[in-house]
């Protein structure tokens, strides 16, 4: 459906039913890996080791910048937070609200520190794709117990190399999606585990004078881990304070490309 804004452009509508489990970039017709005990999270092969480096922080680096740029005209506030973290690893926390361009936008903001995502096993079963994403760094969600034990050894691995990992906690992609959608604490416990410390990253979108649209990207953190309270308790706090930066960046918003109605019915 579409719906004319006061310069009588066109504008999409989607209508959604409950922002926990609604998807608007739902991949039908791929046949989903099976992330079980036998996948391999963390490779000691160094040709492979020294591919995804190459993938992820040169070869890909021009694309991500060039695609950011033109597409977007992205522009980073915050970056210095993240720079005086340089030499420890951390958790960024971003909203998913861009089917290409979440898979790097992390990635320019902290670089040249390399970027791991935690992604569903759909990312990884694109036909013709399956490699790349895996080179790019992405950490399938497991799909049994004895996989969740080798998946989050690799999460330790990581922080331990003091590289970053992202985390959409979200979980569904929302095109252009200008506010930010209630999320559970659950994605937190990795950083409470390891006592690590959180940046948030928050897409906004604006539209300039000559017309084009922005992203505007603010980086806030670090959120450091209340150990003062149970495991649980400091999911939830972390979880409630990385909420409120995010809310708050997101109302720097004032352009919606796509408008989001709830359904009533």
């Amino acid at each position: 459906m579409m719906k004319m804004d006061k310069n009588n452009k066109e504008k999409e509508i989607y209508y959604y039913k409950d922002e926990l489990v609604d998807d608007f970039a739902t991949m039908e017709n791929i046949k989903i890996v099976n992330v079980n005990e036998n996948y391999k999270f963390i490779h000691k092969n160094p040709i492979w080791n020294t591919a995804s480096i190459l993938t992820q922080n040169v070869l890909s680096m021009p694309i991500k910048y060039l695609y950011a740029k033109i597409k977007f005209d992205i522009k980073f506030v915050g970056r210095e937070k993240l720079k005086k973290a340089k030499k420890r690893g951390y958790f960024i926390y971003a909203n998913h609200t861009q089917i290409f361009a979440d898979t790097f936008i992390p990635s320019l903001a902290n670089y040249p520190k390399r970027n791991f995502f935690i992604v569903d096993p759909a990312n990884i079963s694109m036909p013709g794709l399956k490699l790349l994403v895996r080179l790019l760094g992405a950490f399938p969600l497991p799909s049994n117990l004895k996989a969740y034990k080798n998946f989050l050894n690799a999460i330790k691995l990581t922080i331990e190399n003091k590289h970053s990992i992202t985390i959409y906690p979200e979980a569904h992609i929302w095109p252009y999606y200008t506010k930010i959608r209630n999320f559970k604490a659950v994605s937190f416990k990795y950083p409470v585990e390891l006592n690590t410390d959180v940046f948030c990253l928050t897409n906004t979108y604006h539209k300039k004078k000559n017309g084009r649209m922005q992203i505007i990207s603010y980086i806030d953190g670090p959120f450091t881990i209340n150990n003062n309270l149970t495991k649980k308790e400091a999911q939830k706090d972390l979880r409630d304070r990385v909420y409120n930066k995010m809310v708050e960046r997101s109302n720097n918003s004032d352009y919606e490309k796509i408008i989001y109605i709830k359904k009533t019915k």
